[in-house]
């Protein structure tokens, strides 16, 4: 795959990015990662996770209101995401619950490439630390790869490591006052 230009791609996606309220109320010394994975080099069967033992993975048919207690419980500014869209997200459930949750977004084309990727992606802190979170996003990604995207990216993350033990490597850093 040809070179990709992350800031290019970046200032495209998010115009106006640092200058917004949110993103300017972060603390000084707050780093945040932009990171992707080329999709046509990613296979999930290489990826050595143990399968999370009782745990349902899939896309998410039930009613509004667990999901939105789940998404409250892990970042209650994501709530509006969950709210509003139409899309069903990707979850993971144990016992009928919710344990993690995930959107799978169409993140447009960029020099002639389809980018896509995990968002808003949290774990229900009673779940948490049991291997269920990056298993879900593993899948998510095999997702991403079958529907034909050819990046997987992950946006606004201060959880790097986590996402690079599946193959995401971080592309951009950036934090309140732009790129670092």
């Amino acid at each position: 795959m040809k070179s990709i230009d992350y800031r290019a791609y970046f200032l495209a996606q998010h115009p106006g990015f640092f200058d917004r309220a949110y993103i300017q109320s972060h603390d000084e010394d707050e780093i945040f990662d932009e990171m992707a994975l080329e999709l046509r080099a990613f296979d999930p069967d290489s990826v050595s996770l143990p399968a999370p033992e009782g745990v349902w993975f899939g896309w998410y048919e039930g009613e509004k209101a667990p999901l939105i207690e789940a998404v409250r419980a892990v970042d209650p500014s994501w709530v509006q995401y969950y709210q509003s869209s139409g899309e069903k997200p990707y979850c993971a459930m144990v016992n009928g619950r919710i344990a993690s949750f995930c959107r799978i977004e169409r993140m447009g084309e960029f020099e002639g490439l389809r980018f896509g990727g995990p968002g808003c992606v949290g774990t229900v802190p009673m779940f948490r630390k049991k291997g269920i979170g990056l298993y879900m996003v593993k899948n998510a990604t095999a997702i991403l790869k079958e529907q034909g995207f050819d990046v997987s990216y992950i946006h606004y993350t201060g959880v790097a490591p986590w996402y690079a033990r599946l193959g995401y490597r971080t592309v951009l850093q950036w934090n309140k006052h732009g790129f670092v």
